[in-house]
């Protein structure tokens, strides 16, 4: 793996933590979303009348959007209709890995308490030749981002500051 060029993002796996779970489940053209916010909040200071702090009050993610060609039998879809037709919502946690030239995850992304939202269908054309293209947006609590090399780092870093290194 060659570590001084930027990694592609066309190489990834999505798994669902459902079942049952169809082999077409872990199958995405796209994935979206994966976004994070942080909201701030204006607090004055007390005799200061040129600013007020901006501190940093919670975090807001994303709507995580999955794109797709439609297939039939799908554990997803079903538990994603269950949701919207019946009003059933379970919450499930979903991870997201950029998968490598050898199949192995380079990064992890796993989203938890994710609900669905929106299931759309493109349009459908008689005078176009484009396969059918099914969206389904989720709603999530929040994500975890895994990176081995950030792991190395925090190692690292317990590591020297238990040790107490001085230069």
């Amino acid at each position: 793996m060659d570590l001084s060029y930027p990694h592609p993002g066309f190489h990834f796996l999505v798994v669902f933590e459902l079942l049952p779970q169809f082999p077409y489940d872990t199958r995405w053209q796209e994935v979206s979303g994966l976004t994070v916010s942080t909201e701030f909040e204006s607090w004055p200071e007390g005799g200061e009348n040129r600013y007020a702090h901006q501190l940093p009050k919670n975090l807001q993610f994303g709507e995580l959007v999955l794109k797709r060609g439609k297939f039939m039998g799908s554990g997803v879809l079903h538990w994603a209709r269950k949701a919207m037709e019946q009003f059933e919502y379970k919450p499930t946690n979903v991870l997201i890995s950029l998968l490598d030239d050898e199949h192995l995850p380079i990064y992890n992304w796993y989203v938890v308490g994710a609900v669905p939202k929106r299931l759309e269908v493109s349009g459908i054309n008689a005078g176009s030749n484009e396969i059918l293209v099914e969206s389904l947006a989720l709603q999530y609590q929040y994500f975890k981002y895994y990176d081995p090399a950030s792991v190395a780092l925090d190692a690292a870093a317990a590591i020297t500051g238990s040790v107490g290194v001085s230069i």
